[in-house]
């Protein structure tokens, strides 16, 4: 059953932007498209791929990042080797980021505060304390 209701998160926006663009019919329910007949297998076929295109994607232009200033073998030591804090934290970060526009709002405002604290630091210093952390990733021990 399809319920009509005001979209509150930022990726209901979206999706409800991107179906009045491309779809004829906008609000009729049509089959979620995939190779099974089951529509919630069809959904986990399609989060599981785009999951894995994501991460994919994400760890290569991190290791892209990482490997011009500190050569490729340590970039991908310190992208393969994070450890399970450091993703949940991330995940949830990201989470918090899109459910909403004042969860985004919240979380640029704590990436830009923590922009403005590493550039209160001297700089020599700043490097030194992203150059250890890194270091200590490539090892598994952070």
């Amino acid at each position: 059953m399809v319920r009509s209701r005001k979209p509150t998160h930022l990726t209901d926006r979206a999706a409800d932007a991107l179906e009045q663009a491309t779809d004829p019919h906008p609000g009729v329910p049509d089959p979620v498209p995939g190779p099974s007949t089951n529509p919630a297998t069809n959904l986990l076929i399609n989060e599981i791929m785009l999951r894995s295109v994501g991460r994919i994607s994400r760890q290569t232009l991190e290791k892209m990042l990482l490997g011009r200033q500190y050569g490729k073998q340590f970039a991908k030591e310190a992208v393969e080797n994070r450890s399970i804090v450091h993703t949940l934290a991330a995940y949830g970060v990201t989470k918090v980021a899109t459910r909403s526009v004042p969860g985004a709002l919240a979380v640029g405002a704590g990436l830009a505060l923590k922009v403005l604290f590493d550039r209160s630091q001297s700089r020599r210093t700043a490097r030194r304390k992203g150059d250890r952390t890194l270091r200590k990733q490539t090892k598994g021990d952070a």
